[in-house]
């Protein structure tokens, strides 16, 4: 276990010593909180005030930045990730992984190490990010989070960095260059917003398009962490069921897949089969690598 740890020390060290990498692993969250605060905050503000003119324009703002900061959160458990793993390309790219071989380290133990780096690496950063979200929500917007759904939304987080980070260690094993490694982070950086229903609300994408986006993990991740955080401040700004509920699946608080609306439970389900399904693939590649 001390091999584990090492290896996971290792691994947290280079990733937080490439400032321009931790940088560049929080810049969709970054962007995404740029393009509201500075154009599409307001667009949505005055939206949502249009259509409830009874509500006070504190408490629509207040909304809509948690439906942001939920996206942000939702964000960064994804792309810190696939940041994290830039160790394993590094390490192939250099022969590292020959290195290795001639050393008293198992397979296993070097294998457990890059996962359990990635996951820590993803909490670490989400973490940091959660706690400034509801710093900002708290001081700016006076919304405050009950212990519950601050807790539920972070065990949801939780569960989403270590779903998705075995995910950016099993897609990375097919990367081979570090060229190509940045190219994939640019790629997944811009469409990830879209994915995840945070750059524009999924009920403004067409009919085919959202089914699709709804039944992404991207999306469903994002999902509940929503439902979390813009609770009370949508209670704020009306609690007639038939308008809560057109909100909720404009803005992606809820989502459906036709007219099936996914329940959280087969969203936990489905991160909790990415652990299981993309631990075990990303070992085997990893391993077939350094033989």
């Amino acid at each position: 276990m001390n091999v584990v740890m090492d290896i996971t020390g290792r691994n947290l060290r280079l990733y937080f010593r490439d400032r321009l990498n931790v940088f560049f692993s929080l810049l969709g969250a970054l962007v995404l909180f740029l393009l509201y605060t500075l154009f599409l905050g307001n667009q949505q503000t005055q939206g949502l005030a249009e259509s409830f003119p009874q509500a006070a324009e504190e408490d629509i703002k207040g909304f809509v930045d948690a439906w942001m900061f939920a996206g942000i959160v939702g964000i960064t458990a994804i792309t810190t990730g696939l940041a994290a793993v830039n160790v394993i390309v590094d390490d192939t790219a250099t022969g590292r992984f020959r290195d290795f071989l001639v050393s008293p380290i198992s397979r296993g133990q070097l294998v457990l190490g890059y996962l359990l780096s990635t996951v820590v690496i993803a909490l670490i950063m989400t973490t940091v990010v959660f706690a400034v979200s509801l710093a900002y929500l708290g001081l700016v917007d006076g919304v405050v989070l009950a212990v519950g759904q601050v807790a539920r939304s972070y065990g949801y987080l939780v569960l989403s960095c270590v779903a998705f980070g075995a995910l950016s260690c099993f897609v990375v094993t097919f990367v081979r260059t570090p060229g190509s490694f940045a190219a994939l982070s640019t790629l997944v950086g811009t469409i990830l917003g879209f994915a995840a229903g945070s750059y524009i609300p999924v009920g403004a994408f067409p009919e085919g398009v959202r089914n699709f986006v709804s039944a992404l993990p991207f999306m469903q991740a994002s999902m509940v962490v929503r439902q979390e955080m813009t609770e009370g401040p949508m209670g704020a700004v009306t609690d007639q069921p038939g308008a809560v509920a057109e909100v909720e699946r404009l803005f992606g608080i809820t989502a459906y897949v036709g007219d099936w609306a996914v329940p959280t439970g087969y969203v936990l389900f489905v991160l909790a089969a990415m652990v299981v399904v993309f631990s075990v693939l990303a070992a085997l590649r990893i391993r077939s690598r350094i033989r």
